[in-house]
């Protein structure tokens, strides 16, 4: 390969790009990003960032001596891929021809549909997003969160930190019931009662209602209430919608990459197109274990899954794919540190082997058949550490 291009300047594309130099890859590297800014780290955005303890130089992902001997294309967003002619299309008419393709485009945050054009309402998934919600925060009021999953969780716990007046909303009956199930998901979110703020579950948001005078074609006012579908208001001078992300794909419709909730890949990486392969949220990774695409929107995954998809890349398919670990990620709320590695709905039981639920002190693991899947911990990193390590071994 002559020419490789990565599409995608977040930590995956990063990523990848680290893992083709480091694999010996020597010719012309082309990173392409949609935001104007170098990579950066987004899981202080809800927490340090957020609550003003560190700045924008502290999120770089690079090192100062670190040269990736790329080029780097900024501001430019990707508007298809073609096959034929092996080239990434970008909005401005510029053209990538690459001999290989590494797609790491991301998610998108959802947006709540009804609040367009309307102030104080945020997603948190860019720099840009934090540096206006921080701006918001800064001047105090009532937070409504709609969404009780992580990030909608971490800027909750922020924010009360911060002083602020928060309500969290959660459609469910019970949060965060997807990743950790029900019984831990309500062990986690009594996290929000402990700290004063008011968590509404099992009861949907039917819209946000604005205040202030509306000008014709101009903006709609700003967010006072939100609206629930049983009929009550909740008052709010910001509204931050945490209601989950969609992968970007849009831009490879018609290309033959085969798509679904994401890039289809298989457990390497490699897409339906020879040449081509994808990373980090957009990737939807067939899971040998659970026989399963399961698309893996998490840091280590983002930091860990180029290492295999770039040696599927720079061997055209014949290197021999490593079990990826079971995913992993973790949570900072309330001053409790929330590890989770493995896939909780898998199991058939989950019983807490230490700690004090009570005390929100706990490990937790998911069995099924009497096999561990899954390990939750709460403010128990080293025996969570040592869980995981037995997880990844059986994974292997």
């Amino acid at each position: 390969m002559r020419t490789v291009a990565v599409v995608g300047a977040s930590l995956a594309g990063l990523s990848a790009a680290r893992a083709l130099r480091r694999q010996g890859y020597d010719g012309r590297l082309v990173v392409i990003g949609d935001e104007p800014h170098r990579p950066y780290d987004r899981p202080p955005l809800s927490k340090e960032f957020l609550a003003g303890d560190v700045g924008e130089a502290e999120l770089a992902l690079e090192t100062d001596d670190e040269d990736l001997r790329a080029d780097w294309l900024f501001g430019a967003r990707a508007t298809a891929l073609d096959r034929t002619h092996r080239s990434v299309r970008l909005a401005d008419g510029r053209e990538v021809r690459a001999d290989g393709v590494v797609i790491a485009t991301g998610a998108a945050a959802r947006t709540l549909p009804g609040t367009e054009g309307l102030a104080g309402v945020h997603v948190l998934r860019t720099l840009d997003d934090a540096r206006r919600l921080r701006a918001e925060l800064a001047a105090g009021g009532r937070l409504v969160v709609i969404g009780g999953g992580f990030i909608g969780a971490e800027v909750a716990s922020t924010a009360s930190a911060l002083g602020h007046e928060v309500t969290v909303i959660e459609a469910a009956p019970t949060p965060l019931s997807g990743p950790l199930g029900e019984t831990m998901g309500g062990l986690v979110s009594a996290l929000h009662a402990d700290h004063g703020v008011r968590l509404l579950c099992g009861v949907g948001v039917r819209g946000v209602d604005g205040i202030g005078r509306s000008s014709p074609g101009g903006a709609r006012g700003r967010a006072g209430t939100v609206l629930l579908a049983d009929g009550r208001g909740i008052p709010a001078d910001v509204v931050l919608a945490g209601v989950g992300a969609r992968p970007c794909v849009g831009w490879l419709e018609g290309s033959g990459i085969a798509l679904g909730n994401g890039v289809t890949c298989g457990a390497d990486g490699r897409t339906s197109v020879p040449g081509v392969v994808a990373v980090g949220d957009c990737a939807n990774w067939h899971d040998p274990l659970a026989g399963a695409h399961r698309r893996v929107e998490h840091w280590t995954g983002a930091r860990e899954r180029p290492d295999v998809a770039v040696a599927t890349l720079l061997s055209g398919g014949a290197a021999a794919p490593r079990p990826p670990r079971p995913p992993y990620f973790w949570s900072d709320q309330y001053g409790v540190r929330i590890q989770f590695a493995g896939h909780a709905s898998g199991a058939d039981s989950v019983t807490i082997e230490d700690g004090a639920p009570d005390d929100r002190n706990v490990l937790a693991v998911y069995r099924r058949a009497g096999h561990p899947v899954a390990v939750l911990g709460m403010n128990q990193p080293r025996k969570f550490t040592r869980w995981r390590k037995q997880l990844t071994a059986t994974a292997a």
